[in-house]
């Protein structure tokens, strides 16, 4: 009885920290159109780099129309979170060495990066306007502190249950190892923090396209940088940007569908409200 009701606190932590927004239905025509484009991006010849003067003067130009729309959205959807700030820093990420964006907190300001390899990578003002706004979304998602949430949940939880465990084998003259407490506490925040991830990317995508869409860009031309094929590994072994983080057909079709709400005027649907900001000092990668 006693691991049940653990098992069910640790169920019930983590459903608090799901999206905030209702996720659009992928209907049969996002699916076969996502479907498509993955097709042709088989076809695609290998992408040629930019300079980095290029990618800078594109990413500048590009963050000069989506800052003020994004701040603004943002401010409206967290208008009822007291003192939530939506005044990010947007820069370049000059020192990593791959394609990556990623939203973190720099004491304690939003901080939204690109990197160099990623901007040089990317062929439009939509793909560079559609990641920007996807880590928006990881802002006013409040991903970083959900994760946090899940992972102190995870963490509690499964070291009680090992507490518990070891404690009835003792009763029972059985050996333990009493290390197994710390070294399930780790597993628990591992896996709490992982939880809901495709959900906040998800989440992340519905949020970048309604910004990337305000800001003037097309945001089924940005996501199609998901929709092309990668080797997972670099030549050197490494785990490379698309094998972190994998092109999915289910993301960009849930652009295809957000673009189709916003086509018919539907506006966002929330699943839940009133959840306290949490310290932030961690980051939300793209």
């Amino acid at each position: 009885m006693k691991k049940f009701l653990l098992s069910s606190g640790l169920m019930f932590g983590l459903s608090a920290c799901g999206t905030t927004y209702v996720l659009p239905d992928i209907d049969e025509s996002s699916a076969t159109r996502a479907k498509s484009m993955f097709v042709e991006a088989q076809t695609e010849a290998s992408r040629k780099t930019v300079s980095q003067a290029t990618a800078e003067r594109r990413f500048q130009r590009v963050a000069r129309r989506v800052e003020p729309v994004a701040e603004k959205f943002c401010e409206a959807e967290t208008a009822s979170l007291n003192g939530f700030d939506c005044d990010v820093q947007v820069a370049i990420d000059i020192k990593a060495k791959e394609r990556n964006a990623y939203f973190t907190y720099a004491k304690d300001k939003p901080v939204i990066f690109m990197t160099m390899p990623i901007l040089q990578d990317m062929q439009n003002d939509d793909e560079v306007a559609f990641v920007m706004s996807h880590e928006y979304g990881h802002l006013i998602g409040r991903h970083i502190q959900k994760q946090k949430q899940q992972a102190m949940a995870g963490a509690l939880i499964l070291g009680a249950l090992t507490a518990y465990s070891n404690a009835q084998a003792a009763s029972a003259g059985v050996s333990y190892d009493p290390n197994d407490v710390g070294r399930n506490m780790e597993l628990g925040a591992a896996a709490g923090s992982r939880a809901y991830s495709q959900s906040y990317e998800l989440e992340s995508d519905t949020l970048g396209a309604r910004i990337a869409k305000a800001s003037g860009y097309d945001p089924v031309k940005g996501a199609q940088y998901f929709a092309r094929p990668e080797d997972a590994r670099t030549e050197a072994g490494n785990l490379s940007f698309w094998g972190t983080h994998p092109p999915d057909e289910k993301r960009l079709a849930t652009v295809l569908a957000v673009s189709a709400q916003i086509e018919a005027k539907q506006g966002l649907q929330r699943k839940q409200l009133g959840e306290r900001r949490q310290t932030q000092d961690t980051q939300a990668e793209f």
